[in-house]
């Protein structure tokens, strides 16, 4: 269970802070609630306290653990399959996996085949959000700007 204030990752929405925990009455059914606010776009989350486990929702990463991911970053073999739609399969799963080595592979390949060959609307659509997982994590967890990750996750993918 999060307290109000705890830094912790959505898999499909990226990094926040728990704003506050509620009880929604929805469909009938009065549950718990947490109201993650999240730093990029100031975006507000409702997660269920009950299956947030399942969800994939789990704390921040450390800082040490960050700076270990970026580091990884230009090692991070990309293996993507011409087919569009596999492809797209795949890059979800592994963005639903919640695992920000995978997430970050997302990106690497997706920006690389957005260099040679360009981007389908839905898979641009899905570089933007890999991107803002990524980087609403390590922001959180670094306590540092948007922009200084950004620029440190693009040096590391160049």
């Amino acid at each position: 269970m999060f307290q109000v204030g705890d830094k912790i990752v959505h898999p499909m929405h990226g990094a926040g802070v728990v704003d506050s925990i509620v009880q929604k009455k929805i469909n009938g059914v009065v549950r718990e609630y947490y109201i993650l606010k999240l730093p990029v776009g100031g975006m507000m989350v409702m997660i269920p306290t009950e299956n947030s486990q399942e969800i994939g929702v789990r704390p921040v990463m450390e800082k040490a653990e960050a700076d270990r991911v970026i580091a990884a970053m230009s090692g991070i073999q990309v293996e993507m399959t011409p087919n569009w739609n596999q492809r797209y399969r795949e890059n979800m799963l592994r963005l639903k996996s919640g695992d920000l080595l995978e997430v970050a592979r997302v990106v690497k390949g997706l920006m690389l085949r957005d260099g040679q060959r360009g981007l389908s609307n839905g898979e641009r659509k899905m570089l933007h959000s890999a991107k803002q997982i990524l980087i609403s994590e390590i922001v959180l967890s670094q306590n540092t700007t948007y922009e200084d990750v950004e620029a440190r996750i693009n040096t590391a993918l160049a």
